[in-house]
């Protein structure tokens, strides 16, 4: 066992996170990491209304007894959300931890914390997780220009995020981005972090709620097959090189392309159905980070976790110290 401050706050056996993700933070992957001993997190926009993630939050503790979260990211839309009612869902049902990103939470902090609900908040910079401490979240998720998602537009790397993280914050810093094995929660642990956050990897287990196609293709890729789009509209994304993908790259390459021309091949319910669900992994876009080039197998969460776990013990406690004469 590893204990950090990090487990210490939020109750959890291990150092490990699993953030939101689109499509995937639904309870059958949820739950099973949880029982696994990792900080796991229901996506709230993953469900189609506040209603929905209120059962969705229901049946994921009737699968786990253990702690877990639900995410909440903070975007502008084309058609508007309602984040307070997801929010006023989140308080109503008992959830204890809330994974915020996107914009600012400061909105939402009076009555999350009025209702004693911890806060982790995810950043792409320094000053931003600067900012999110001096408005009293808990805890930090710092994300590296490896990561999957929205790595932001500074592309600095989690080897220069993590350390400067935890040099300014007093909080507990999360390394995100690039993760996959116990040798980088080794690594992050060393660099001043807390925990470590991890979402490509959690899709190649068998309880993700993703086509198997999907699983085995991030066992064959390498750390190469992601690309880049959203550039030119100053909101990055890192997701998997495919055919979608690699065909916005193109049409952004035009001048004066806007939104409008990606947003066919870029909506999200067609990565959800086509990809996800019916397994045509050229069939839109999806996420994935540099770390799958990391990943080997498809193991169940709770062989994952252990093996993750025993390899970061291994590390520090055999390899590492060996070094020291």
């Amino acid at each position: 066992m590893i204990g950090t401050r990090f487990t210490d706050l939020f109750g959890v056996r291990h150092p490990l996170v699993c953030g939101g993700m689109a499509a995937v933070g639904t309870a059958d992957l949820i739950a099973p990491l949880a029982d696994a001993g990792v900080l796991a997190f229901l996506t709230a926009l993953t469900q189609p209304s506040p209603e929905a993630l209120a059962k969705e939050i229901t049946r994921c503790r009737e699968l786990t007894d253990q702690p877990f979260g639900v995410n909440l990211t903070i975007l502008p839309t084309i058609k508007p959300v309602p984040y307070d009612d997801y929010r006023d869902v989140i308080i109503e049902s008992g959830v204890r931890i809330i994974e915020t990103a996107g914009n600012n939470p400061a909105p939402h902090l009076p009555a999350l914390k009025a209702a004693g609900v911890q806060v982790i908040h995810k950043a792409t910079s320094i000053r931003h997780a600067v900012k999110a401490e001096s408005l009293g979240v808990d805890a930090v998720s710092i994300d590296g220009f490896e990561c999957a998602g929205h790595p932001g537009e500074d592309d600095v790397p989690g080897l220069i995020l993590i350390p400067l993280a935890a040099r300014r914050l007093r909080i507990p810093v999360i390394a995100s981005g690039g993760f996959a094995t116990g040798r980088g929660v080794a690594a992050a642990l060393a660099l001043g972090a807390a925990a470590v956050n991890m979402g490509t990897r959690f899709v190649a287990t068998r309880e993700a709620p993703v086509h198997d196609n999907v699983k085995r293709l991030l066992v064959s890729n390498d750390e190469r097959s992601t690309t880049l789009v959203f550039r030119s509209l100053r909101n990055t994304a890192r997701v998997a090189r495919n055919a979608v993908a690699e065909e916005i790259v193109r049409i952004e390459a035009r001048p004066g392309t806007t939104f409008a021309d990606l947003a066919d091949l870029a909506s999200g319910n067609r990565g959800r159905t086509r990809v996800l669900r019916d397994g045509d992994t050229d069939g839109g876009l999806w996420w994935a980070g540099q770390s799958q080039g990391l990943i080997d197998d498809v193991p169940t969460c709770a062989e994952l976790v252990e093996r993750i776990m025993g390899e970061t013990v291994d590390t520090i406690a055999r390899d590492l110290a060996g070094l020291v004469t």
